[in-house]
């Protein structure tokens, strides 16, 4: 494998996003593969600073267009940084959200219109885009009820939004899927982890055997 490759991971919190990479990780580790797994956003220090400001609770003032810009800003660094010079030296980079999160989120179900937001992540990502994505589905009630459960989990901006919102990001990410069904794989999140796990192992797999 001469180039690396680059796969996020999308959904809801409590859809098991996070579990599931870190499973699939150690798994490709397993099996000889370089593997760097990395979250947006996040993932390098100032990333991380731009992602304490985005969800702070206590910053319920932020107007949408500053949230999405500040995605977008600490996506630049995150990729430059980080994403690039693995890719570069061969590593599959599994990375916890990417660009399809703002246009969910900011684009649909704030609504700036998912086109405008994908105009400032371009100038952002400059065509970086992922060979894949999976996006992992589960009612927004059964996902904040799961979340409810981690009580050791802090409380971000994010969570403090009603269930309609959410409602609205489910839907943001379904015209994502019908937009680009060669990129996006949906995977029922519902089911056990188990499951859910061993749906994710054939896709990716699949994939990996593609690129190389």
């Amino acid at each position: 494998m001469k180039k690396g490759i680059f796969i996020t991971m999308e959904g809801p919190d409590g859809a098991g996003k996070t579990t599931i990479i870190n499973m699939l990780g150690s798994r490709l580790e397993a099996e000889g593969y370089q593997v760097m797994q990395t979250r947006e956003p996040g993932g390098i220090d100032i990333a991380e600073q731009i992602r304490n400001v985005i969800l702070d609770k206590n910053n319920t003032k932020m107007d949408p267009r500053t949230e999405a810009l500040l995605y977008a800003a600490a996506r630049r660094q995150h990729l430059v940084e980080k994403v690039m010079p693995a890719l570069e030296k061969g590593y599959v980079v599994l990375c916890d959200r990417f660009i399809d999160s703002s246009l969910a989120y900011q684009g649909y179900a704030r609504g700036l219109g998912m086109d405008e937001v994908f105009s400032i992540n371009q100038f952002a990502i400059e065509g970086m885009m992922p060979q894949a994505t999976f996006y992992f589905d589960i009612e927004p009630e059964a996902g904040l009820e799961r979340i409810n459960r981690h009580k050791d989990r802090e409380v971000n901006r994010l969570d403090l939004e009603n269930v309609e919102f959410h409602h609205n990001v489910r839907e943001g990410y379904y015209k994502l899927i019908e937009g680009h069904p060669e990129r996006i794989y949906k995977i029922d999140a519902s089911q056990s982890i188990e499951e859910v796990y061993k749906a994710a192992e054939e896709k990716i797999k699949e994939i990996i055997h593609q690129e190389e």
